[in-house]
């Protein structure tokens, strides 16, 4: 018989996932039942709730049946760490939705957003419940700024890749080394995230923290020639004027803004990391 867990159904933190996942599905039900919309912001927003409400699901059983116990990686550093990426991920979609796919007589629509929003509320309550550890207990990497700074990184290059568009970059180099700047920090967060997570960073030969380092501030300067030439050659001509909400004109602003707020990220992770490995370790 597998044993079984009722803690992690009946303590606030098990609550409030059982709650997210509720209110998750009730988001992608209500926008579900519209209809399909050809828009990457809809898609965006479905598999934001689906992700959310598959993984919340999959925590609690995980940890309803103890399995979680013998998982080879920080369990709860992973649980907060989703809850970062969860939050940020719904209140993404609960700006977005609204602003693109409700009316006045929208209701189902404006319901889903609304829940949407609660749904966020109830993912930031988790982080903070997560975070409030007794004084001394070990708090994992995804619940230090690093790894806040990590998820932040992470989450704005998926609202990139959800802008972006292939014909506005394909018949331009430099618009294409772009794009390959957002995928290639884009795979090595993911890289750095799963290896610090896992007892895998102990294998480096050198310092990990170095080496991470070192990747923080070249892919610093990475988006930094981004930011500068992304908007150089994607902004040719001015706005059309029969450009809607979904026109591609507006995603443009969208990957530049997005761009600009990631180098600000990458520069202050990089700071924070130099000060927090050469400094403050060695007093």
């Amino acid at each position: 018989m597998v044993p079984v867990d009722l803690r992690a159904l009946t303590q606030p933190v098990g609550i409030m996932r059982i709650i997210s996942t509720v209110l998750t599905c009730m988001s992608f039900s209500l926008a579900g039942s519209v209809g399909y919309v050809t828009s990457p912001y809809w898609a965006w927003c479905m598999f934001t709730w689906c992700f959310c409400f598959f993984f919340t699901l999959l925590i609690l059983i995980l940890e309803f049946t103890t399995v979680s116990s013998k998982l080879p990686f920080a369990w709860m550093d992973f649980t907060t760490g989703f809850a970062m990426l969860a939050s940020l991920m719904c209140f993404a979609s609960s700006i977005i939705y609204p602003t693109f796919f409700t009316c006045k007589v929208c209701h189902r629509q404006i319901g889903a957003s609304v829940v949407s929003w609660v749904c966020f509320a109830v993912y930031a309550g988790e982080v903070v419940l997560t975070r409030l550890r007794p004084s001394g207990e070990h708090i994992g990497f995804l619940a230090t700024v690093p790894g806040i700074m990590k998820m932040l990184e992470t989450f704005l290059a998926c609202l990139i890749f959800t802008s972006l568009e292939t014909n506005q970059y394909s018949n331009d180099h430099a618009l294409q080394w772009c794009v390959a700047v957002f995928s290639l920090c884009f795979i090595f967060n993911i890289v750095v995230i799963v290896l610090t997570i896992g007892p895998f960073a102990s294998y480096f030969l050198t310092s990990f923290d170095k080496v991470v380092i070192v990747y923080n501030i070249l892919a610093a300067v990475m988006y930094a020639t981004a930011m500068v030439i992304w908007p150089l050659y994607s902004f040719k001509t001015k706005r059309p004027v029969n450009c809607g909400h979904l026109c591609s004109w507006d995603k443009l602003v969208m990957v530049t803004f997005m761009t600009i707020f990631n180098f600000i990220v990458y520069t202050l992770d990089s700071a924070y990391s130099i000060c927090l490995v050469f400094f403050v370790s060695h007093q």
